[in-house]
């Protein structure tokens, strides 16, 4: 079994949700503290990367908060500030966005069970890959540096590099059915659907 923590990125400008989205109120806590708690149920240790003027909510004891060195580089910049943040902790870490209320540990623990001998762990569902619902392996930190010294920002670089497994939906389907872990919240409408939908 790999040693995993966690990566929660919250950095977005969260231009079309229109407010900060770790900040959001979901039923009785705020985004952010919630999705640190959903995955600090399977992982840990688990680091917050935020963008390096960006005011936090409250976190538990032992979370971490993490700057982005520079605004505006994209979730490979956050990948990588929490991965320096995690060696010598850990082995691997599931990355996540701070908009997925409706994650599911369940959902995390079957893809750290399916990293196996990769170097990454990435879900394939409605034709996207899910960058932001994945497990890297610390040990690509140096890989993903180079990406972005390369200015190639984009995560498919990272999966073209490296030794990767795609988890189809319907390996995730018994821990998660709806595939609500994977649900980002863009827009006021994807947080009230979300909202009804979490009752």
């Amino acid at each position: 079994m790999t040693a995993t923590g966690g990566i929660v990125l919250c950095g977005g400008q969260s231009r079309r949700m229109g407010r900060p989205k770790a900040w959001l109120p979901f039923r009785g806590e705020i985004m952010l503290p919630r999705v640190v708690r959903l995955l600090g149920e399977v992982v840990a240790p688990v680091v917050v990367v935020a963008a390096p003027d960006q005011a936090v909510p409250p976190l538990p004891e032992g979370v971490a908060v993490v700057r982005d060195p520079e605004k505006g580089r994209g979730p490979l910049q956050g990948l990588a500030a929490g991965l320096d943040a995690l060696r010598g902790r850990c082995e691997a870490a599931y990355l996540s966005s701070c908009d997925v209320p409706l994650l599911r540990p369940a959902f995390v623990r079957r893809l750290t069970d399916l990293l196996g001998d990769f170097s990454i762990c990435v879900p394939h569902a409605d034709g996207f890959h899910h960058p932001l619902a994945a497990v890297y392996r610390v040990e690509i930190l140096e890989t993903v540096q180079r990406l972005l010294a390369e200015n190639r920002l984009r995560p498919v670089f990272l999966f073209e590099s490296l030794p990767t497994r795609v988890v189809e939906a319907e390996e995730l389907r018994d821990v998660d059915p709806a595939l609500r872990s994977l649900r980002h919240l863009n827009t006021p409408e994807d947080y009230e659907t979300a909202l009804r939908d979490a009752e």
